[in-house]
């Protein structure tokens, strides 16, 4: 099989596309026939070595494609059928051994570049807003980077619990995108904070910053008091360390940094999740926007991309 392999930590071109064996699942695992692999900046952390891996090693965590052989002890799974996965390394390989009890089984007619599309970004969107903050109808949501992979999902999400969101994007062609997700209102960056509070009065009730360093100061000044910020990624860089005494003087704030792991940690609550998040989007209440296929070959140029904020939406590696 082909391959992208990480023999060392460092910027995109340490992503080497090789020649590798063909693998053979063991007990409870399946072996996956890949059609399309999630781009995501956990696969960035990976690469860079920020969240530390054994070498070598294969990226991507997310993808979909069609079960071809069965290891001792799968008895739901069999050659066939359709799956997809969120979080389960190697995906970025013509073929992907994946533990049986991370794949989800996609519902028919859905294509398998649409889940590989969905599943890493919408289960986080999911947690995010059913989770760790459950948002209700009425309240006021601040989602940053509102025309990414994640900030589209969580931007509809939020309107599908009846929220009124505000977006933060770079470029007018991203507050286009913001907007046909839903975003009631759509700010640049900078500012940001003074522009929230002159909209709500009083400050959103929770912020959803993928970004990190460079708003984080200006989210925690978003929230009303008692907010809560879901610190879920750090795209702009990592968040130096906080006093906690800030969130008092705040008014008495709540900050998290939340992990998918911990929020799909039993069979049940995945496919629980996975089967909402899916159904949405079979029935087209959910809009996912696929913005860049790259051959697998092309893994470099896609993570260039990815990392340069030149992309909205998707991005995909087929093999």
């Amino acid at each position: 099989m082909r391959a992208i392999v990480v023999s060392t930590p460092g910027d995109s071109s340490v992503l080497e596309y090789a020649e590798r064996p063909d693998p053979a699942p063991g007990p409870g695992e399946v072996l996956v026939q890949v059609a399309a692999s999630g781009v995501n900046f956990i696969d960035v952390y990976h690469r860079q070595g920020r969240y530390p891996l054994p070498l070598p090693f294969v990226p991507g965590s997310e993808g979909a494609g069609t079960v071809i052989a069965t290891g001792e002890g799968v008895t739901d799974l069999v050659v066939g059928d359709a799956v997809g996965w969120a979080n389960a390394l190697g995906s970025y390989a013509t073929r992907a051994v994946v533990p049986a009890d991370q794949t989800v089984p996609l519902p028919r007619g859905l294509s398998p570049e649409l889940a590989a599309a969905v599943l890493l970004q919408g289960l986080t969107a999911h947690y995010l807003t059913h989770s760790v903050y459950a948002v209700r109808p009425g309240d006021d949501v601040l989602v940053h980077a509102a025309a990414g992979g994640v900030g589209l999902l969580l931007t509809q999400m939020a309107k599908l619990l009846g929220a009124r969101v505000i977006g933060t994007v770079s470029t007018e062609a991203k507050e286009k995108l913001a907007r046909e997700a839903g975003a009631d209102e759509v700010l640049r960056y900078e500012n940001f904070s003074e522009a929230v509070h002159e909209i709500t009065g009083a400050g959103v009730h929770v912020v959803y910053d993928g970004v990190g360093a460079s708003t984080f100061d200006g989210s925690l000044a978003s929230l009303r008091p008692r907010g809560m910020m879901a610190l879920y990624g750090a795209a702009s860089g990592p968040v130096p360390p906080v006093d906690p005494q800030r969130l008092n003087l705040g008014g008495s704030l709540f900050l998290t940094r939340p992990t998918l792991g911990h929020y799909v940690a039993t069979r049940e609550e995945l496919l629980g999740r996975a089967g909402e998040l899916l159904g949405w989007v079979a029935s087209g209440a959910l809009k996912v926007h696929i913005t860049g296929r790259y051959p697998l070959a092309e893994a470099r140029r896609a993570h260039d991309d990815l990392e340069a904020r030149r992309t909205t939406g998707k991005l995909l590696l087929i093999p």
